[in-house]
């Protein structure tokens, strides 16, 4: 089974594709989709889109796994966030695959043990449970946490 998880922002959108066998998990790929804040929100909502819309196209996975949008303290960040959250949902609901959500501390303690862990623990952790694996970035560290959290929850 194949999972593409992913940690979504405006900003940047991070993905990770993660492959299980069994109970052994392999590295397929991660990402980082980069959005260009000049530009207006619809096109960065589109460069997202084209983003994920290309990772599921080259790597194939069987499900999708986004992270839940916690509430930021400014309505804007939090509406902006959701925006691209709904993007992402899109996505891959389009490419047919079934959509699991998870809540940030809920990934922490599938992969570190704790739900207040730090970020620094999460990408240790990823490090021992895809060894070798280069990083894009810490949204693509997460996007491949979310991955992770969902191979562990969903034994189907």
């Amino acid at each position: 089974m194949r999972v593409i998880g992913i940690d979504p922002g405006l900003g940047c959108t991070g993905w990770g594709v993660i492959a299980r066998e069994g109970s052994r998990l392999h590295h397929v790929a991660n990402g980082q989709i980069r959005t260009d804040p000049a530009q207006p929100i619809a096109s960065r909502l589109v460069a997202i889109d084209a983003g994920l819309a290309a990772a599921i196209a080259a790597h194939g996975p069987h499900f999708g796994a986004v992270e839940e949008v916690f509430v930021n303290t400014n309505a804007q960040s939090t509406l902006k966030l959701g925006q691209a959250r709904g993007v992402c949902l899109l996505a891959l609901a389009r490419a047919g695959m079934p959509v699991a959500e998870y809540a940030t501390r809920l990934v922490k303690k599938a992969l570190v043990g704790t739900g207040g862990a730090e970020k620094a623990q999460v990408q240790a952790m990823l490090k021992v449970l895809l060894p070798g694996v280069k990083l894009a970035g810490a949204d693509a560290a997460d996007a491949l946490a979310v991955a992770i959290c969902h191979a562990h929850m969903h034994r189907g």
